[in-house]
């Protein structure tokens, strides 16, 4: 990889998957999708409004979380991002804990609404920055978003992609099931299939994942930085292309 930071990169892979989508919102405490959005905007691949909740010059929200559902319910949001503890390879999420609930071992933050949104808005990105085994798993020990629903479900929204610190997924909500889109450079098609927990359609040939180009560093190192740095300062004082 030619000198770019692995934080950079995420953010154009990431922006790749806005094109497209006029109204983005992004939830807390998640500085590179944020950056991703901006990035995309910068671009103009599509974003025209993006709300980062946290922020008060990005955010046209006048109540907070609460009014991220009441968007979402009326088809005001066109994607968000999710992560969660665990993926598994239906895209259900677990945000809840590890282990048989509620006795459940390791307890994350809580599904605050996830399944929700993700019924709702037509683009969820999945994003995980920690590919191993641990967090792609077989099957989730919670399912705090079903990535799937029953035929006759109303359902606008779900998973389209599955970002990782290793590669690129697209998820076929037809087939149900992940398909490697592209490997990032310094991964491998070998690494990535040791390390990810559920089975995968692997295409013949697997693509490396393009890396930014001179425009989208230095967009990221300008412009995007500028604005990530009101919600998140120490991600953007750390942040190098």
């Amino acid at each position: 990889m030619s000198g770019t930071s692995r934080q950079a990169f995420l953010i154009h892979v990431l922006a790749q998957l806005l094109a497209g989508s006029r109204r983005v919102a992004v939830g807390a405490q998640s500085p590179i999708p944020g950056s991703a959005a901006f990035l995309a905007r910068e671009l103009q691949l599509g974003p025209e409004r993006i709300t980062v909740l946290g922020s008060r010059r990005n955010n046209d929200f006048t109540e907070g979380g609460r009014e991220l559902f009441d968007r979402a319910a009326q088809g005001r949001i066109d994607a968000f991002f999710l992560g969660g503890g665990q993926i598994d390879g239906q895209a259900n999420i677990n945000l809840v804990g590890i282990g048989d609930y509620p006795q459940s071992k390791v307890r994350f933050p809580g599904s605050f609404g996830s399944s929700y949104l993700y019924f709702l808005i037509p683009k969820v990105i999945l994003f995980r920055e920690e590919h191993t085994p641990r967090t792609l798993v077989d099957k989730v020990d919670f399912i705090s978003a079903p990535g799937l629903s029953e035929p006759g479900t109303y359902r606008p929204g779900g998973p389209a992609a599955l970002v990782t610190g290793r590669c690129v997924f697209t998820f076929d909500r037809d087939a149900g099931r992940f398909t490697l889109k592209s490997v990032h450079p310094w991964s491998s098609l070998e690494e990535v299939r040791e390390q990810t927990g559920f089975a995968f359609y692997e295409p013949t040939v697997v693509p490396v994942t393009p890396e930014p180009d001179e425009r989208s560093r230095d967009l990221i190192n300008g412009p995007v930085r500028a604005m990530i740095a009101e919600t998140y300062p120490t991600f953007a004082t750390g942040l190098v292309t």
